[in-house]
């Protein structure tokens, strides 16, 4: 086996990260292109390393017309590999990329409990979260938006999701199937411009990169990295500012039933960046979508309003009223 640079990057990554322990079972997802078989392929030259135990899972979403003769490709992959295939495939084409994103990991999640995989690891790059942060800072979003690819996050399943090669770009993923000849399986879907992502790495991507900055792929990773440790951190410092304002203990489960109450003069001592976050998870729990920047800042404002103001409606019919150093919410 030839040892790259990039084997050594990633070995180091997983050690340094601890992005897995040793003799573990990871469910890796394929699609055949690149970034999956660059991924596969890392994994397998370091498993003698590890003592991993390794499968590989296709999703095959049936929106393409080769989408059968992929999932083929992938299993023929595996079997050269001699490692378990499973494949799942969508009873009808699922034609958003949002619901084949959440299709593809109700999927996967379902194969790692079945087979007793502790992991689900994927190919995204830097250029993914690239991509990801300039797609949801168009649309709008906060800090968590724009850290939105985490190296690893535990899905509803308990299953860890682990991304290894988020310091990787696309173009050396490319560069290292091509030195090692591995079968790419292009993905047509990839080139049509009706996909925002795909007028993003297509279009917007390389304006910047000669316009502005070569390396832009890079910096807009590194700020991803950076805003992923301040958002943690932010996080913990609202969930612990939002105990003390309901008067629960950190060992204490967060609310998930009205009517509740929000101590005031705690939170008007706290800056805004804490305020809103604690107002955003409180909205968490209480209604079934995400909750909007209207909605955050129409119950941050109670912090400071005179007594007796309230909202309109939340989605659900919650209204949030202030009573005296109180804000309630029934």
């Amino acid at each position: 086996m030839a040892w790259t640079p990039l084997h050594a990057k990633i070995h180091r990554t997983i050690r340094s990260r601890h992005l897995f322990e040793r003799n573990q079972r990871l469910l890796v997802a394929v699609s055949g292109g690149q970034d999956s078989l660059c991924l596969i392929k890392l994994l397998l030259d370091l498993q003698s390393k590890w003592g991993w135990d390794l499968g590989v899972a296709h999703c095959d979403h049936r929106w393409r017309s080769d989408s059968e003769a992929n999932a083929h490709h992938v299993e023929n992959l595996a079997k050269t590999w001699g490692i378990s295939f499973y494949l799942e495939t969508a009873n009808e084409p699922i034609n958003s990329e949002a619901a084949a994103r959440d299709w593809r990991y109700q999927a996967l999640s379902a194969i790692a409990q079945t087979n007793n995989y502790q992991y689900i690891v994927t190919g995204h790059t830097a250029s993914d979260r690239a991509e990801t942060l300039l797609y949801n800072l168009i649309r709008g979003t906060g800090a968590d938006g724009l850290q939105a690819l985490t190296w690893q996050r535990s899905l509803n399943t308990g299953i860890m999701l682990v991304r290894p090669l988020l310091e990787i770009t696309r173009t050396q993923t490319e560069q290292f199937c091509q030195e090692f000849k591995l079968p790419i399986w292009e993905d047509s879907t990839n080139q049509d411009l009706q996909y925002a992502r795909n007028r993003i790495r297509q279009q917007l991507l390389p304006y910047l990169q000669e316009n502005f900055n070569p390396q832009v792929e890079s910096a807009l990773a590194q700020t991803a990295e950076l805003l992923q440790a301040e958002v943690e951190y932010l996080e913990k410092a609202a969930q612990e500012l939002r105990n003390r304002a309901l008067g629960i203990g950190d060992e204490q489960d967060s609310l998930t039933l009205l009517p509740l109450r929000l101590n005031r003069r705690v939170l008007q001592k706290a800056p805004l960046a804490l305020q809103r976050r604690v107002m955003r998870q409180v909205l968490q729990q209480i209604l079934t979508d995400a909750a909007s920047f209207e909605h955050i800042e129409k119950l941050t404002a109670l912090i400071t309003a005179p007594n007796r103001s309230q909202t309109d409606p939340f989605p659900g019919g919650a209204i949030a009223q202030v009573q005296g150093d109180w804000i309630y919410l029934k």
